[in-house]
């Protein structure tokens, strides 16, 4: 349900923001082969900058981005995406090149995705702005892990909420963990934490954060939070494109939550925000509006709620 009004919180998004040159094409390439795809497509992307513009589009709470770019004509593209979205940029200059992804799209709305960070590389511990009026802030791992940590400090030490999108996967120092009230990852990411040993609601478990949330794509999505499991089934949708899906999930989360919902109202807002991205092509591109996720969630969708049990390894639906 929409607020009657806006909350003053503010969610802070400190990370990555890349041009995404986006080919379709019948399948992903395999090791050394070449295939035909489509015309090519130059969007907005980025991680934290996807994570921004769901944020902003969720409504409820103001939302900002600290960013890195460089000093050519794909920076305008970023930041222009962004402005339009309603994010407030802190916006670091660099020498080196803005950050790209090149993206291959296939026909089952799978993707492969190589990252060329570029000026995400130069964000840096002194470029966090104040922390003042902040909620949440939110981070990726496209920026470098001692910036993280920088980060997640000086918000711990602002009282401000930390969530750590723990993408791309890669193991994590404890020092780090410590320090964040909400991680999301995708089961390779939650694999690369924790190992595979275990059910899906075992290794959550096992983080070692609060609340930690993986997301399963099709399935849903399953949180351990306050020693409990918390399920949120996928809504059924015909997806054509699931690139920036994830992204859309974390931003309407750290939204939802900054606005004051509860944890299984956020996990909802944020499934159905991700199912009706992948309906659509591109990254920033395919991100609803808080309108249209209303929408969406007025009308009766199939949810299967003891299918995800049974794959998160629980014995009902809870």
């Amino acid at each position: 349900m929409r607020p009657e009004t806006r909350s003053t919180a503010v969610v802070l998004v400190a990370g990555s923001a890349n041009v995404d040159f986006v080919v379709r094409a019948a399948r992903i390439p395999r090791p050394g082969e070449t295939i035909l795809g489509g015309d090519l497509n130059v969007v907005p992307g980025g991680k934290g900058a996807n994570q921004a513009v769901a944020a902003a589009r969720a409504g409820g709470v103001a939302t900002a981005m600290l960013l890195a770019v460089g000093q050519d004509d794909l920076a305008p593209l970023l930041t222009a995406s962004l402005e339009k979205a309603g994010v407030r940029l802190h916006l670091r200059q660099s020498q080196r090149a803005t950050g790209a992804a090149l993206i291959t799209v296939s026909d089952d709305a799978e993707n492969a995705i190589t990252v060329a960070p570029g000026a995400n590389g130069d964000l840096a511990a002194e470029d966090l702005p104040d922390l003042a009026g902040i909620a949440w802030i939110v981070l990726q791992l496209e920026t470098p892990i001692a910036t993280v940590q920088a980060y997640a400090a000086a918000a711990r030490s602002h009282g401000v909420e930390v969530m750590l999108n723990a993408a791309p996967a890669q193991a994590l120092p404890a020092s780090l963990l410590s320090m964040i009230d909400l991680l999301v990852v995708n089961e390779d990411e939650l694999s690369a934490l924790v190992g595979d040993d275990g059910t899906i609601a075992d290794r959550l478990s096992r983080t070692g954060v609060a609340t930690s949330v993986v997301t399963l794509g099709g399935r849903g999505a399953c949180a351990h939070a306050d020693g409990a499991i918390r399920l949120q089934p996928a809504f059924a949708v015909t997806p054509i494109d699931t690139t920036a899906a994830g992204d859309t999930f974390c931003g309407t989360l750290a939204a939802g939550l900054a606005e004051g919902r509860d944890l299984p109202s956020a996990l909802a807002g944020a499934a159905a925000a991700a199912a009706l991205a992948t309906t659509r092509a591109g990254a920033q591109a395919s991100i609803p509006t808080r309108a249209e996720v209303d929408a969406f969630l007025s009308e009766p969708r199939h949810a299967n709620a003891s299918g995800l049990a049974a794959y998160c390894g629980i014995a009902q639906a809870q």
